[in-house]
C-alpha cells in the first residue's frame, strides 16, 4: 500500500490497551484480569480456582497456546480481551519448543545464555499473535505473571532488590517494551517498630489487607504506564478503567 498524507491518523486514536500485571502470590492477579470487558483465558497454569471464565484449558505446549491465539484471530466471537496466565508458566513451554527447534534437549544444553537468547524469536512469536489479536480484532490484553525479588544493579546507587516480574532478563525486557503498562500488584503494607529491651527494636510488616496497584516505578518495583496513570490504584478493573481512555471515552467493540 502506498503511504501518502491521507493515510495519517492520530497519535491519540484509541487502541485496547497491551497490560503485564505482575504481583506476589494470592493478591488477586486473575481476578483482576477475568474482571475485564469480555475476557477469554489462555491458561497455562491452574490458577482460576472458583473464577467463572472462559477457558481453552491448561494449555501444555508452545504450539497449543498459539493455535488458542489463532482461533481467536481467525474465528468470530465476542471476547473483548484475551487473558493471558500466567508468562512464567508460559516461559518453560517457549524453551521447550525452543530446543525442539534448534534440535536441543534442553534450553541449557546451546551453551552460556545461547537458549535463552534464541527463545527471543519464540517469544516474538506469541507477542506478535497477541498484537494481532489487539490490532485486528480489536481486543485488549492482560497478561499475568508471578513476582520475584531480585537484586538490581543501578548505575546510580549501590544494587538493591526489588520486585520484577518472574521472567528471564531478556524475555521481561521483550515483554516490556510490547505492553502499554507494567502493573505492579501487592498488598498495602505498613512497618511497626517495637522496642525488645537492651536497646533493641524489632521491625515488623503490618497488612492491612488492602489490595494495591502500582503504575509508576519505584525502588521497590518495576512499573510503567503510558497512560498518566495516578500511582496506586486500588486492585480492581473499575478504578483502573476510568483511567485508560480506551475504556473510559468509548465503547469497545470486537471485529468478527
Amino acid at each position: 500500500m502506498a503511504i501518502s498524507l491521507a493515510s495519517l491518523r492520530s497519535g491519540s486514536s484509541l487502541t485496547p490497551p497491551r497490560l503485564l500485571t505482575y504481583g506476589v502470590a494470592g493478591v488477586g492477579k486473575t481476578l483482576f484480569a477475568t474482571s475485564a470487558p469480555a475476557p477469554v483465558v489462555i491458561q497455562t497454569e491452574d490458577g482460576l480456582g472458583l473464577i467463572d471464565a472462559p477457558t481453552f484449558g491448561v494449555l501444555r505446549s508452545f504450539d497449543a497456546v498459539m493455535e488458542a491465539l489463532a482461533s481467536l484471530y481467525s474465528e468470530p466471537h465476542e471476547f473483548q480481551t484475551v487473558v493471558v496466565d500466567s508468562l512464567d508458566w508460559l516461559e518453560p513451554l517457549i524453551w521447550q519448543h525452543t530446543a525442539q527447534q534448534h534440535n536441543q534437549p534442553n534450553i541449557e544444553a546451546f551453551g552460556y545464555g545461547k537458549g535463552y537468547l534464541a527463545a527471543l524469536d519464540t517469544w516474538r512469536s506469541f507477542l506478535d499473535g497477541i498484537n494481532a489479536l489487539r490490532d485486528e480484532r480489536g481486543m485488549g490484553v492482560v497478561m499475568i505473571a508471578h513476582a520475584e525479588i531480585r537484586r538490581f544493579d543501578s548505575p546510580e546507587t549501590e544494587p538493591y532488590d526489588r520486585y520484577q516480574p518472574k521472567l528471564h532478563a531478556r524475555a521481561s525486557a521483550l515483554v516490556q517494551e510490547h505492553v502499554d503498562a507494567v502493573l505492579f500488584a501487592n498488598y498495602r503494607v505498613t512497618t511497626l517498630k517495637s522496642d525488645v529491651g537492651f536497646n533493641k527494636k524489632v521491625v515488623r510488616g503490618i497488612s492491612g489487607g488492602d489490595r494495591l496497584l502500582h503504575s509508576v516505578e519505584r525502588p521497590a518495583f518495576l512499573a510503567k504506564n503510558r497512560f498518566g496513570l495516578p500511582e496506586t490504584l486500588p486492585l480492581a478493573w473499575p478504578d483502573f478503567a476510568a483511567h485508560v481512555p480506551f475504556y473510559s471515552n468509548a465503547t469497545p467493540t470486537v471485529r468478527s
